[in-house]
């Protein structure tokens, strides 16, 4: 991930802050979306998840309409950017932070690993509370060769990956982790399955351990890559592609991205 300029929000406005002590404060709510030419796939989705994490935290008190809007106005209009916005707590108080980053090299497939450890996630529903604990994950599954990791129910279901939802194809089927299994909602999810549904298909919750997903096309998403397709999966299964069905998708959803309200 490229380096980036953080802003805290104080008296009204974006101040840059030259530097912080992550060791001194707790990230209790987080949300970043990807940024083409200043067009966002589901932008008011990623604005509601932050707003609902923020109130999930105990601090409803907060008015982020301003916040917000500074945030969006901060954003390029041209090149390929990936902000995130962020509550923050220290020391019994708490404040608002942007960071501003350019989006790295974008993928299309990638590689996973189960997690065979103890699940380190505190708050299951929340983006932000554990994002140091999802980033541990990460690393360790880069050390295995993967990109990704994937963290099993105490019953071996699968439920997301640390930083990926993922989806899987039975037939002409999309399938999803079961609504009953704590994880993140994932704003590319929940458009992937919109656009499943405006089409017709048929899209079906699932409770399913790796093993179960022998020969399927499996994808992960996010909001930076979009659709990657599952290519390997250490301790996992062997999965398959059905010829041209990623890159149909990927220009499915690559057309549902919209201008920033401000450049709308």
């Amino acid at each position: 991930m490229s380096s980036a300029t953080v802003y805290r929000w104080a008296d009204g406005a974006l101040e840059l802050l030259d530097f912080c002590d992550p060791a001194d404060e707790s990230v209790e709510a987080a949300d970043s979306w990807l940024v083409h030419d200043g067009r966002a796939l589901a932008l008011d989705l990623h604005r509601a998840r932050f707003a609902d994490a923020v109130l999930a935290r105990g601090f409803g008190g907060l008015d982020l309409t301003p916040f917000w809007s500074a945030v969006i106005a901060a954003i390029p209009a041209e090149g390929s950017w990936f902000p995130r916005i962020e509550l923050v707590s220290r020391g019994g108080g708490s404040h608002l932070r942007y960071r501003h980053r350019e989006a790295p090299e974008l993928a299309i497939s990638i590689a996973l690993a189960t997690h065979t450890g103890e699940d380190p996630r505190t708050d299951p529903r929340v983006k932000g509370p554990d994002l140091e604990a999802m980033t541990a994950l990460r690393t360790g599954a880069r050390i295995r060769g993967a990109d990704d990791a994937v963290l099993l129910s105490p019953e071996g279901y699968i439920v997301e990956g640390a930083t990926t939802s993922l989806v899987w194809w039975s037939d002409d089927e999309l399938c999803v982790v079961a609504h009953e299994l704590p994880r993140i909602a994932s704003v590319t999810e929940r458009s992937l399955i919109a656009l499943a549904l405006a089409l017709g298909l048929t899209v079906r919750e699932q409770l399913v351990r790796p093993g179960d997903l022998d020969g399927r096309e499996i994808w992960a998403l996010n909001a930076l890559h979009g659709i990657r397709i599952v290519t390997a999966w250490a301790d996992g299964p062997d999965t398959a592609e059905l010829p041209g069905r990623l890159r149909l998708w990927r220009d499915r959803l690559s057309a549902l991205p919209k201008p920033l309200p401000s450049l709308a």
